[in-house]
């Protein structure tokens, strides 16, 4: 991450939002957009919409929505565009997907309507499940990218959007093998041109999008933007990036709960998680290439977490097992077991289970929103290369190649609220609490501390000199 500008360019205008993959998460988030433009709808879960950001002491009292505390877009400035490999407009998308009930979206039927996906870039040796019926033809894979660029220009023509990001929402496709088209942009616009076959659909978007500095985010465990290739064209062209797979159920238990155990110092000795899905996802993810990448990205985090290697005896042995069982029945409405096998005290074993029935799309779509606006603020506060800051919401979070991502939740949050601190010129918090107790800090006495400081009336914060966000 680079070192910040001291000024956060105005979010003016409208900003576009490209989604590669307009099935059940984009159809779900565009709706839930629409509809709460109608005030039929709150967009709980999205914490740019409804979460709150501690500034400087408790007794301060100074607790802004983040939304009022950074310049973010409006959610009412965006504009929605796509491609899929279906030509469904977002309407018939939303009643395919059965995430949302057809008279929950019939208030906005005209405007889903008006949202049709571009055809899309398809290969089926990465997605071999789906039969593509609306896809691009082109004489190579060079020539794939320059047509999406095409339709990104086209589209911010036709939309009049004054800045755009790009969000992957498609399917997990089959992981491709390292290779050294991967390895250097020179290597990997030479590999386009060839039509090396080491390069997936998912990376033909992000280097459009970056080639146009564009913001990118990748939603799926795919390597997208995860190789050198494209973390240099990013660098090169001052764009922010950031993935992958958007963490949406087990995984998101998996993350809360097992910094619980670290913290409690309770040994581990096995977590078997299985899931049930039936939508697109699903079925893409029955195929045992998809499921492998799928695989990967639930399995990396209990390690990450737990450190085996300084607790060898609590977690250095534990077994863990991972399914996912397509069963079109449930559609989006996926339900994840867990049982995790823990001993405690003199080596007493103890069991927790957990059945979370959830829906996928509906844990996404905030996901979505808070991505697409922090993008778009990572871009006008000039951040470029890979955003580790947003690693709370992934899976399997993108991070510099000789670090290991972070997994914790709770760091996570930590982390994402800090950079916005950062960014808006205040003072991080570390909770250690031992400044409240110093006498020598002159610390206002409890009488006084439970009044409110002044504040401007302008603004709900009280500047100070900004330093440098750190990786």
């Amino acid at each position: 991450m680079s070192k910040n500008s001291n000024r956060i360019a105005p979010a003016k205008g409208r900003l576009g939002v490209l989604l590669p993959g307009m099935g059940a998460v984009t159809s779900t988030f565009i709706a839930g957009l629409l509809l709460s433009r109608k005030g039929k709808g709150r967009l709980i879960g999205s914490l740019t919409q409804m979460q709150t950001i501690r500034l400087g002491k408790r007794y301060e009292h100074r607790t802004p929505l983040i939304k009022d505390f950074v310049p973010l877009a409006q959610p009412s400035d965006l504009v929605f565009g796509g491609w899929d490999l279906f030509p469904d407009d977002m309407y018939e998308a939303a009643l395919k997907a059965k995430v949302l009930e057809r008279w929950t979206i019939e208030p906005v039927r005209k405007e889903l309507k008006s949202i049709r996906p571009m055809s899309a870039v398809w290969d089926p040796a990465y997605l071999r499940n789906l039969k593509a019926t609306h896809v691009k033809k082109g004489r190579t894979k060079w020539d794939l990218a320059q047509k999406l660029i095409a339709d990104i220009r086209g589209f911010q023509k036709r939309t009049r959007a004054a800045r755009l990001v790009m969000l992957w929402c498609g399917s997990t496709e089959i992981l491709p093998v390292p290779a050294p088209v991967h390895k250097s942009l020179a290597a990997f616009e030479k590999g386009l041109r060839e039509s090396h076959s080491a390069i997936p659909p998912s990376m033909i978007y992000a280097y459009a999008a970056l080639k146009l500095g564009i913001p990118y985010g990748n939603g799926a465990p795919n390597l997208s933007v995860d190789v050198p290739a494209m973390i240099e064209l990013a660098e090169n062209t001052g764009t922010p990036i950031m993935g992958k797979d958007f963490k949406t159920g087990q995984t998101l238990m998996k993350t809360t709960i097992a910094p619980m155990l670290k913290a409690r110092m309770l040994a581990l000795r096995g977590w078997y998680s299985t899931n049930i899905l039936g939508n697109r996802d699903g079925e893409v993810l029955d195929d045992p290439g998809s499921f492998k990448t799928k695989e990967k990205s639930k399995m990396s985090v209990l390690d990450t977490i737990l450190e085996p290697r300084l607790y060898p005896q609590l977690y250095g042995q534990y077994h863990h097992k991972v399914r996912i069982d397509y069963y079109p029945p449930r559609g989006d409405a996926k339900e994840g077991w867990d049982n995790i096998d823990i001993t405690g005290w003199l080596d007493m074993p103890m069991q927790i289970k957990i059945n979370f029935l959830c829906r996928d799309s509906i844990l996404a779509a905030p996901i979505v929103l808070d991505l697409v606006l922090f993008l778009d603020l990572s871009k006008r506060a000039g951040l470029r290369g890979i955003q580790e800051w947003l690693s709370f919401y992934f899976k399997s979070p993108q991070c510099r190649a000789d670090l290991e991502p972070e997994h914790d939740i709770f760091i996570q949050h930590l982390k994402l609220k800090n950079t916005l601190r950062l960014l808006m010129e205040e003072e991080v918090l570390d909770h250690s609490g031992l400044d409240y107790y110093d006498p020598k800090k002159g610390l206002p006495t409890p009488a006084s501390a439970a009044k409110p400081l002044p504040m401007s009336p302008k603004s709900p914060t009280r500047r100070k000199p900004r330093p440098t966000i750190p990786h």
